[in-house]
């Protein structure tokens, strides 16, 4: 008696492709499978060793206009499995119809809208002039770099001539669907401090963990007054206000050693409406401030801060908003508190927008016991399925002819 849109999407969450060791080739010959079924044109494409990204096509009538790209991730993060409920990879549903897995919120559910959307569309004997490419990309959970980030570079992105994409957004525990029109920029800084050694028992000058303090405490003294300016103004979420958080803490080797060097690592968030320039200046003078031989590093430093246009004269917003207000779905726009693939389809102009169809849902992404009601999870299927007959019939725009 379950609808068979939910048991694909249970069959899709018994897949194991959680990190370290993603069974990458079992989501990859399922989403095949599914795809071959729909009718829809199959491509693989290795970006690097073992990492390979299928695309799904759906050829629209005028191939030259712009595409529409549908983008997920396959990979999941660990699971503690001592804190779940239930076995996070046997997709349970409990006697609510709450589908309790690791990806049923992050995204496995967005992939399997997208493609029960397409079904549903299909069946209804609709075509379309623009074409929809649908992407499943690895290694997103650990960044993106050997996934999206090298697959725009290549020339079979290029070849799909993308219009608008849609990708992952976050569940809202209110009635209100969150989109995101952006996201902040991660830096992650690696701060080394360089000082005396000597006897533990000495009061030693210059010492690298003095430095250390002094860093410490500029950074955390950022950290709180984001905090606190987040927290007196109820206009701001969390994507508006820059976070950092001290994540790692490096140095010594006795406890009767004064140690010659210490390190401490730093997750940043930046919103693209602070100057990047500027804001790592002020880092630089904190470690100037600290003393002689503080010095940075960058593991990551992501500067592009482009945003999609959430302006009504915007073709592709103006269809995208123009269904959610026929289906009277309240939107609440935002900048994406975390980092997803959308980063790096922007960054090569493409306009994309995170958008997961879950409201009246609690954000469980990377927690445990994460789980998407089976309601919830069909709904979202004619949200899309009506957001994808909206977008595919833009007309032409300018740049198209």
């Amino acid at each position: 008696s379950e609808n068979p849109s939910v048991t694909l999407f249970r069959e899709y969450l018994r897949i194991d492709t959680v990190h370290p060791k993603p069974d990458y080739d079992a989501a990859v010959r399922f989403l095949e499978r599914v795809g071959t079924d729909l009718g829809l044109a199959c491509q693989k494409v290795e970006v690097c060793q073992g990492r390979v990204v299928l695309i799904l096509t759906w050829q629209g009538t005028n191939p030259r206009l712009r595409s529409i790209l549908l983008n997920s991730h396959t990979d999941v993060v660990p699971v503690f499995e001592d804190h779940w409920t239930y076995p996070p990879f046997e997709a349970v549903k409990d006697s609510q119809g709450n589908i309790y897995a690791r990806g049923a919120q992050d995204m496995k559910c967005v992939s399997i809208q997208y493609l029960e959307a397409i079904r549903r569309l299909k069946t209804e004997g609709k075509s379309f002039a623009r074409t929809i490419h649908l992407t499943f990309v690895p290694d997103e959970e650990v960044g993106g770099h050997k996934g999206m980030e090298m697959f725009v570079q290549r020339p079979e992105f290029k070849a799909l001539n993308v219009g608008f994409a849609m990708d992952e957004g976050l569940a809202s525990p209110s009635d209100t669907f969150s989109v995101f029109y952006g996201e902040r920029s991660p830096w992650w800084i690696k701060v080394k401090c360089m000082g005396s050694p000597g006897h533990g028992s000495r009061f030693i000058s210059n010492t690298a963990a003095e430095k250390m303090h002094k860093v410490i405490n500029s950074f955390l003294a950022f950290r709180e007054s984001e905090k606190q300016r987040l927290k007196s103004d109820s206009s701001l979420t969390l994507g508006d206000v820059t976070s950092l958080n001290m994540t790692m803490l490096e140095g010594g080797v006795s406890f009767n050693v004064v140690p010659s060097e210490m390190a401490a690592s730093f997750d940043i968030r930046i919103p693209p409406t602070v100057d990047l320039k500027a804001f790592e200046e002020q880092v630089a003078t904190w470690c100037r401030s600290a003393g002689d031989g503080v010095t940075y590093e960058f593991h990551q430093k992501c500067m592009d801060q482009h945003i999609t246009s959430t302006e009504e004269s915007d073709p592709w917003w103006k269809a995208f908003s123009g269904v959610c207000r026929d289906m009277k779905l309240q939107l609440k726009l935002e900048i994406f508190p975390a980092a997803t693939d959308s980063r790096y389809i922007r960054a090569v102009r493409h306009p994309a927008i995170g958008f997961s169809p879950m409201n009246r849902t609690p954000v469980l992404l990377h927690d445990h016991n994460e789980f998407l009601n089976e309601q919830v999870f069909l709904r979202g299927i004619e949200i899309y399925a009506c957001l994808l007959t909206a977008l595919t019939s833009v007309p032409p725009l300018p740049a198209e002819g």
